[in-house]
């Protein structure tokens, strides 16, 4: 198999781990622990998995002038994108958030464009096109909007998630053609940590551990190990052979693998409607995961 069927295999299991993970999420928060303490777990759970898994690595040394580059990354993909999506996903509709998140494959394929000269084959606009009606028939359907005490700044706010992650994407692009993954990883979660350790701390500190049942720190286990420190490893090495563009356009996988998900245990049922977005999000992804001849 060759690397790059590897690394599109990669990024698929991670829409997978993401597409369960929100039913998983769901029932610690805020139930049991609130947003940005959650956040600070994640995030300190993946710096010392991070920082464990690279003594047993190959150890290459880090040239100075690209610890402002992973400085960046730490802030567009771990610190900004993660408190910007939680806090907007508290005020808006988490429809309203799931229709404003499948927007980062245009958002990244516009900032390749812009900051990469990337060229935009129309083959691949037209994917992304395909994608994004196939993700929107399949999040909108049957469902409510929903309560929202603040709509419009909570949409704000997950577009703004949307496009740090993007930045986030192709700023580590250039890490990946440098060095191996682990040998930065762990300073973009380290960085990561210091920068969400304020806003998280007083609600880790609120947590009573001692009411917690044992499945759900089974499944804080599960978004702390698979939802965080796992995806993002897979992301990495999927860069290394996938452009930013490609990555990104597999988020329109998150959607139908949740609906699988749910599907499974019995809290929604197949329709038309359903079969038919997965069939335009699967010729989508196909359409921009292909390489020009």
């Amino acid at each position: 198999m060759s690397k790059r069927n590897l690394a599109l295999i990669g990024a698929t299991i991670v829409s997978i781990i993401y597409g369960v993970t929100f039913t998983i999420a769901k029932d610690v928060m805020p139930l049991y622990i609130d947003a940005y303490g959650f956040i600070l777990l994640r995030v300190g759970g993946s710096v010392v998995l991070f920082w464990l898994i690279w003594l047993f690595m190959p150890k290459e040394k880090i040239a100075l002038n690209d610890f402002p580059r992973i400085i960046a990354a730490a802030f567009f993909g771990v610190a900004f994108n993660m408190l910007t999506f939680f806090k907007g996903l508290s005020l808006t509709s988490p429809i309203s958030a799931a229709v404003i998140m499948v927007s980062t494959p245009m958002i990244v394929l516009t900032l390749s464009a812009i900051i990469m000269k990337e060229r935009m084959q129309k083959r691949m606009v037209f994917g992304i096109i395909l994608g994004l009606i196939g993700t929107a028939f399949l999040i909108l359907y049957g469902k409510s909007i929903g309560s929202a005490t603040n709509a419009g700044l909570g949409n704000f706010l997950v577009l703004v998630n949307a496009i740090s992650y993007g930045f986030y994407l192709i700023i580590v692009k250039k890490l990946m053609d440098k060095y191996n993954a682990f040998t930065f990883v762990k300073w973009i979660y380290l960085f990561g940590f210091i920068m969400v350790l304020p806003f998280g701390w007083s609600q880790f500190q609120a947590v009573e551990w001692n009411i917690v049942p044992i499945n759900i720190c089974w499944k804080i286990g599960f978004v702390v190990i698979f939802s965080t420190f796992l995806t993002y490893l897979l992301n990495l090495l999927s860069m290394k052979e996938l452009k930013p563009t490609t990555v990104a356009v597999f988020i329109y996988l998150q959607p139908l693998f949740a609906t699988i998900f749910a599907i499974s245990l019995g809290k929604d049922e197949l329709s038309l409607v359903k079969i038919g977005s997965a069939v335009l999000i699967f010729v989508g992804v196909y359409l921009v995961t292909q390489k020009k001849k």
